[in-house]
C-alpha cells in the first residue's frame, strides 16, 4: 500500500469515526427526528459524505450501536482471563454501567436490534457475558441458579434506576450496581422463582 493510499484510508476513519460521534449527539438531542442534514453540519461535513459511508439513517444507527458493543465485548474478552472471576464480572459491569452512563443507547438500540449486524453483535456480547458468569459461578462468586442471561439483561439496571430520581448525586448508579451485585452473590440467597429466561 502506497502512502498515499494509507493516508486516505486513515482520513476515512477519521471521517466515519467523526460522523458517528456527531450523530450519536444528534440522535440524543433530537431522537430519531434528526436529519442527515443536522447530522452533516454537527461533522462539519457534506451531506453526501453521509450517505457515501452510510446508507440510510437506520444503517447509521446501527453502525453506532456496533460500535459500543464492540467495545464492551473487548473488555469482557480480556476479563475471561482474569485471576478472579467474581472480581472480573463486577469490574465488566462498572464498566458497562460507566458506558451507559455516558452514552444512552437504548432508544438507538431499539432502532438497530432488527439489523444483521446489531443482532448478531449483541448475541456476541451476551455469549461472552455468559462466559463471565460461568467462570464467577464455578468459583462460587455467584449463586448457581443465575444465569449469563440473567446478568446480561441487568447490564442496564444500574443507570435506568438512577434515572428515576430528580436530582441523582454524580455515580449514584454505583450504589444501585452493588446492590444488584450482591444479589448475585450465593451468601444469603433464597431460590429464584420461575425458570430461567431463555435467548433467542
Amino acid at each position: 500500500m502506497t502512502t498515499r493510499a494509507r493516508h486516505l484510508r486513515a482520513d476515512a476513519a477519521r471521517n466515519r469515526e467523526s460522523l458517528l460521534a456527531a450523530a450519536e449527539a444528534e440522535f440524543a438531542d433530537r431522537g430519531f427526528d434528526a436529519s442527515i442534514a443536522d447530522i452533516a453540519r454537527r461533522a462539519g461535513v457534506a451531506k453526501g459524505t453521509v450517505f457515501r459511508h452510510f446508507a440510510t439513517k437506520e444503517e447509521l444507527i446501527a453502525a453506532i450501536v456496533s460500535a459500543h458493543f464492540a467495545a464492551l465485548m473487548t473488555v469482557a474478552r480480556e476479563l475471561l482471563d482474569a485471576p478472579d472471576p467474581g472480581a472480573a464480572l463486577l469490574e465488566f459491569l462498572t464498566v458497562a454501567a460507566e458506558e451507559l452512563q455516558q452514552h444512552d443507547l437504548t432508544f438507538l438500540q431499539e432502532v438497530s436490534e432488527g439489523t444483521a449486524a446489531g443482532t448478531e453483535l449483541r448475541n456476541e456480547l451476551h455469549a461472552t457475558v455468559g462466559s463471565l458468569v460461568d467462570r464467577a459461578r464455578a468459583a462460587g462468586a455467584v449463586r448457581p441458579d443465575v444465569t449469563g442471561t440473567d446478568v446480561f439483561v441487568l447490564i442496564c439496571a444500574p443507570v435506568h434506576a438512577v434515572g428515576f430520581l430528580p436530582d441523582p448525586a454524580p455515580g449514584m448508579w454505583r450504589r444501585y450496581l452493588s446492590i444488584i451485585f450482591d444479589g448475585l452473590r450465593p451468601e444469603g440467597a433464597n431460590p429464584l422463582p420461575g425458570p430461567a429466561p431463555s435467548w433467542p
